[in-house]
Order: structure tokens, then sequence, then C-alpha cells
């Protein structure tokens, strides 16, 4: 549906919406902003500086920027349905409502504050023509007249613009008729000698000085884009608008590069900045396309700047979203008008804009770079869904965001930083409010081939997975939400803040349980995601338990991001028990580990402080080869608890009767020295029977094991129930290891 059905659908309160075509609702504003001030009062102080060549330099390389931020922005518009909001829509829609946000609500305050600038420049020239008025009483009447017009309606204002795009023609062709009247002056200057301004008394400048001087003629390449909202058919009316406007504009400046030259010496070009006024065929016309460029520039302004903040208040970046989103009967955005027109009163009450004008132009610089931003973005990742009409090389918005961002520091170093802060607050600002798009963005695309290429690159690395890179990504295979419940608390302890979590749910449906547990995945998923643990889950349904985890398990090893390790929770009622069991037999074939987790009644994890870790099964030669068997997931578990709970750990270390290895007090410091084990770590020797160590022992919240031929299958509750402290039983893959 285009943007003329929407506001001809039924039911819709916008019915008389006035939608704008491309002439009067991009080409036009657009075209009016670039030929502005600059090109009548600053134009020939350019070439009077950088002579022909030089000017000529100066105006291509202003306009390869903005006409790469053209080709980006129209390409990008040929691929989506652009809302309100013009830069602030795309930028949102590709990196988020955050970064949309950050840079729509500077760039709104930048579009407002500059309606207060350009009236200001109208005033310079109506005051050349009433120097007896004062400033205040011109800033007033021009202020009311540009709120008049603007909210009479939107194509009032266009009609408006295409009078003065009639004067700024004829004062156009008064300025070139100047040739045919005037003495010419063919002793052109091709390379400029830099001489300066009136205002630094002819100290000298340089190229980037007056480079600096005039891109600001430029960049008035978003002006149709922010009608965006306003417009019949977005997709083709900002591409087309747009470019055609920036190509008739260079042509204007270029020529004219020609006819300062020859019209006046390099010395009155400096000196002179009404050089094409007096000089033209007509100088009332001239004056008047001054006064009209400044004019058009303001009312474009006014009317653009309250579609970005209407955008705003629909996304709920800004507070009272909806009153700022609030459009009369003719679809006028009325209430982020009067927003504005409060902003541009306070930009006229600063009395001189030169303080904050360099802040200004910044923001309008980082809006134009992210553009070409999300423009390289959306052709980097080769998504099927970036089909653009307009398809550009990836290196046009290389260089508009190259661009844009070397000219904000050739402006002004300072501003240029400052306005970079602001943008990072305002991203943060965001950040906290949890904004939530509707739509979606590209951001997940972003990172899906961020991930792919550091897959690729880690297994060019290491085909293997590295035990230095093991993390607790555990697999729990559950058939009703109990199986979770007990277990939560400590699987949140082994797996923060890295870890990650698979949940494969095989409902039990002849027990009623499919109902509660589809809706109970969703919630503890979310409760995991709260604290930023990565989990997701997959239901499968099948009446062979064991032949689905063993299926999924095998299954799994083909991912990159694949679990490592199957969390279990027993207890003696459960009747899969016997399925752990031949699974527990079989787990180092699928290379996982495994976690078995035996609570004991109703006490649970108890306080969450005290760990006892059981070391019974020690290689005779583990310092020498570095192999300390089947104990590397149990420590490493135990560590990772002891962190979460900032608890402590008491190593036990059992030297039954007839080890051929037992442990001494030097070989535990070369352990603690290899393993390196919290500062606070207490160690226990045992020389003893398992059975009568397990009765012994001094009290904790949880017993940490290692599966051993003392430790099988159905001793675990004998353990559980003789110490009646909650127990985990640990069992390598051998993808891990306690010991670097």
């Amino acid at each position: 549906m285009n943007k003329k059905d929407e506001n001809t659908a039924p039911g819709s309160p916008l019915k008389m919406h006035k939608t704008f075509g491309t002439f009067a609702g991009v080409f036009t504003p657009t075209t009016l902003t670039i030929l502005g001030v600059i090109l009548f009062i600053r134009q020939p102080w350019v070439v009077g500086n950088a002579g022909i060549i030089g000017a000529i330099l100066i105006i291509l390389l202003a306009v390869v920027i903005t006409f790469a931020t053209g080709l980006s922005l129209s390409s990008i518009t040929t691929n989506i349905r652009i809302g309100s909001g013009g830069a602030f829509s795309l930028i949102s829609q590709s990196l988020g409502l955050e970064i949309g946000g950050a840079i729509g609500i500077p760039f709104y305050f930048a579009q407002a504050v500059a309606v207060a600038m350009y009236i200001f420049g109208f005033r310079e020239g109506m005051n050349f023509l009433f120097p007896e008025i004062s400033h205040l009483v011109l800033d007033a009447g021009i202020f009311m007249l540009v709120m008049l017009i603007a909210f009479i309606s939107t194509g009032f204002a266009f009609k408006i613009q295409y009078l003065i795009m009639g004067i700024i023609i004829l004062s156009l062709g008064s300025i070139y008729g100047a040739l045919f009247v005037r003495d010419l002056n063919f002793d052109v200057q091709w390379f400029g000698t830099y001489p300066g301004s009136p205002e630094n008394n002819f100290s000298g400048s340089s190229f980037w000085m007056v480079f600096a001087v005039f891109f600001p003629a430029v960049t008035g390449v978003m002006a149709g884009a922010n009608m965006s909202g306003d417009l019949t058919d977005p997709r083709r009316s900002i591409p087309v608008g747009t470019l055609s406007a920036v190509l008739v504009t260079t042509l204007v400046y270029l020529t004219l590069v020609f006819v300062a030259a020859v019209l006046a010496t390099p010395d009155e070009l400096v000196k002179n900045y009404t050089v094409f006024i007096d000089k033209a065929l007509y100088p009332p016309i001239v004056l008047a396309g001054l006064l009209g460029a400044t004019l058009s520039s303001a009312l474009g302004s006014f009317i653009g700047a309250p579609r970005i903040l209407l955008a705003l208040g629909e996304k709920r970046i800004l507070p009272k979203g909806n009153f700022l989103a609030k459009k009369n009967k003719r679809g006028e955005p009325v209430n982020a008008m009067l927003i504005t027109a409060l902003v541009v009163l306070f930009g006229l009450s600063l009395r001189d804009l030169n303080t904050i004008a360099p802040l200004i132009t910044m923001f309008f610089m980082i809006t134009y770079g992210m553009v070409n931003v999300v423009a390289l973005v959306e052709q980097s990742l080769g998504l099927p869904s970036f089909r653009p009409s307009l398809k550009i090389p990836r290196i046009v918005p290389v260089i508009g965001a190259m661009g844009s961002i070397t000219v904000m520091f050739i402006i002004n170093a300072f501003f240029a930083l400052l306005s970079l802060i602001l943008i990072i607050l305002f991203y943060a600002y965001l950040v906290k409010k949890h904004i939530k798009s509707e739509v979606g963005d590209s951001r997940s695309g972003l990172f899906t081939a961020l991930a792919e290429w550091a897959t690729k690159k880690t297994t060019e690395l290491s085909p293997k997975r590295e035990v230095r890179s093991w993390r607790p990504d555990l697999l729990l295979p559950i058939a009703a939400p109990r199986d979770m419940r007990s277990s939560y608390k400590l699987v949140e302890s082994i797996v923060y803040p890295k870890g990650s979590i698979k949940l494969l749910a095989m409902p039990d449906q002849d027990k009623g349980e499919h109902d509660r547990l589809v809706s109970f995945l969703p919630t503890v998923v979310e409760r995991f995601k709260e604290i930023d643990i990565p989990s997701s889950y997959s239901i499968v349904y099948s009446k062979d338990f064991i032949n689905t985890v063993k299926v999924s398990m095998q299954s799994l090893n083909a991912a990159f991001f694949k679990p490592n390790a199957l969390f279990v929770a027993l207890d003696t009622n459960n009747e899969r028990n016997e399925v752990y069991k031949e699974i527990i037999g079989e787990i180092t074939r699928y290379n996982f580990g495994i976690i078995l987790y035996v609570p004991y009644g109703t006490i649970g994890l108890a306080l969450e402080k005290n760990i006892n870790l059981w070391l019974i099964d020690f290689p005779k030669y583990w310092d020498t080869n570095f192999d300390i068997a089947n104990n590397d997931l149990a420590i490493l578990v135990a560590i990772l608890i002891r962190r979460n709970w900032n608890g402590n750990i008491n190593l036990i270390l059992l030297n039954t009767p007839g080890n051929k290895a037992p442990f001494t007090n030097e070989d535990y410091f070369h352990l603690n020295e290899t393993i390196r084990l919290p500062k606070n770590t207490t160690v226990e020797f045992l020389d003893t029977s398992f059975e009568t160590a397990i009765s012994r022992v001094k009290h904790a919240d949880i017993n940490i094991f290692s599966l051993s031929e003392l430790i099988g299958f159905d001793q675990m509750f004998k353990v559980v129930n003789t110490t009646k402290i909650s127990a985990v039983f640990c069992s390598d893959s051998g993808y891990e290891s306690a010991l670097v």
C-alpha cells in the first residue's frame, strides 16, 4: 500500500491529508535550500580566494560528499517503506530506534534552530533596504510571516516556494545577464592566493578554510527527505527529486565560478560580498533572490523540523509521544509545529548564533554520515531483503561517510567531538528506555554477519574447540516445568555471566504436560535473558525420550554455537533415572560433558555460600602429563558457582586405601598453583574410605563430585541422603580443562 492509499484508507482519521509529488515535495525544497545565501554573497569570495581551479575543486569535493549521501539516501529509500522523519526513519529501520533517536533528536534541534539562522540572514537583507527598522522588529516580523505561512498549510507553503523559485531563477538570469552589459575581466585568476576576508583583515586563509565556508551551501540534500511522511510516493520522489536537485544546483554553482571570475577582479571578489548584486543586470531582483533564498530555507526548515519531531513522538523516543504525534484534520503536525516555534524563539533569543552554528552544522553532518553508514551496512550484509531499485557501488557510501566525518573535523574539531559526545549521551539515554520497535530493524542481520565472520575465522585458526575458550553452554532436557524449577538457581549459578542455555522440551502429552510446558518455556527463557544469559528452547514431540536426547546431542554437534554439557536434575521418584544412567555411559561419544544435580529434599542449595569440592581419583603422573583425568568439569563448575555465590570452596582430597598416588601437601601446592583456586579456598586431606569420608564431612551448601568407580549412578542418592547436602556429579567431555 503506498502513501496515498494509506491516507485514503477506510476508517483513516486523515482522509483529507494532502500528499505531494516529486517536484513540490522534494525537488523544490531541496533546490531552494541548496541555492541559499552562500550562493549570493559568499561564492564570489570563494572564487577570489581560491581562483577558478580552486573554487571548482572546492565545489566538486563538497558535491561528491553530498551527492554520495544523496545516492545512499536514494538507494535505501527504494528498498524500504520509509515512514515519517526522513533520515530518522531510515536510520531507525536499519540500526534501531536507539541509534535513530540519538541522531534524530539533535538533527531535529539543528533543523529547528537553523530557522533562526535563516531569519537572521533574511533580516540582514531587509536591513540593507530598511536600515532604520530595528533588528528585533524585523526578526519578529519575519518569524511571524514564516509561522503564518506554515500554519496555513504545507500546500500553501509549497505554493510560496514556487514563487520564491521563480524569483531565484530571475535573479540567476540577472547575474548571467551581467555578462552582456558589464565590462568583463578576462585576466582571470586560475589559482588562488588565499588573501583572506575583511573579518580577518586579509591576514590570509587556506583551501580548507574556504572549503569550510562554502560547504554548508550544499547540505540541503535532506530537505525533501524530511517530508517523507507527506509524499505520495516517497520511494520514487526522494531519489528522483534529491538527485536531480543536486545535479541542477551543482551546474549552477560551477557556471557561476566563471561568471564571478570575469565580472570582477580577484581583489573585488574578496573585498565585496555583494558583487553579484552590484554587477547584476538588474540588482533589485538579485537582492530579492537573496531574500527569497533565506526565506525559503527558513520556511523549508520550519516545515521539515516538525515532521522529524512527529516521527520521534510516534516512536516514543521523546516524552509525551502521543502529544507530539498528534495531527489536525489536514494531516498537519500541529503540536510538533508549536514546539518547533518555541525552539525557533529560543534560537532568536540568543541574538547571535555564531557560537552554536558550528554545532548545528555538526549535527547535520553526522546525520548525513549515518545515512551513508546505513547504506554500507545494508549492502555489506547481503540480505535477500535488500533489493533496492537503485543499486550503487559500495565505494559510494564509504566516500559519503568518510567525507562527512572528515568535513566535521575540518570545519571545527572541538565542536565535532562535542557533537559526538552529545549523541553518545542521547544513545545511552534511549538504551535505558528499552524502546521496542514494532517493525524491527537490521541489527540482528548485522550481528549475525559478524558472528558468521567470527565463526569462519575461529574455524580457520582452530578446527577443533580450544579448551581455553570453554564456557558453560548447557543443554537441559525437560518433560515438565518441575524439571526446571528445582534446578533454576543452580543453572543460573553455573552459566552466569558468559554461558548459555538450550532447553530441549519433550512434553509428556499422556500426562497433560504439553500446555503447561508451552506456556512455561517462554517465561523461563525471558527470565534468563533479563540477566543477559543467552537462552532458547526447542520443542520435540517424541515418546522415545532417550533416543531423542541422543539424536539431539549428535545433531547439535554440527552447530558452531553448540551446547557442551548435558544438565539433568535427578530425584528418587524420577522414572527417567534409568534413561539417564544409559546416557551417562555413552556421553563421551557425543562430545558432551554431563552435570547431574541431585537436590536434598526441599533444602535445595540452602544459603548458597559454602562448596565442598571432592577430588578422589587423580592420575599418578598428572603433574608431568598435565592430565587430571575426569576432574576438569567438576573443578570448573565449583569455580563458577563460587564466583556467582561469592562463596568459599573447601577442597577435599581423599586418599582412599589402596590409592596408588596419594596426595601430599606438596602435591596440593603444585595443583593449586596450576588450577589457581580462589585465595580463600581451604583444603582437607582425608585418609579413609569414601563411605567414611562422606559421613564425616563438614556441612556445606553443595557437594561437587566427579563421577568415578567409587560413585556410580546408584550411589548418588545414597551420597546425598548420607550427607544431607545437595550434590552435583560431573563427567568430562574432553574439551574442557581446569589447568589452562
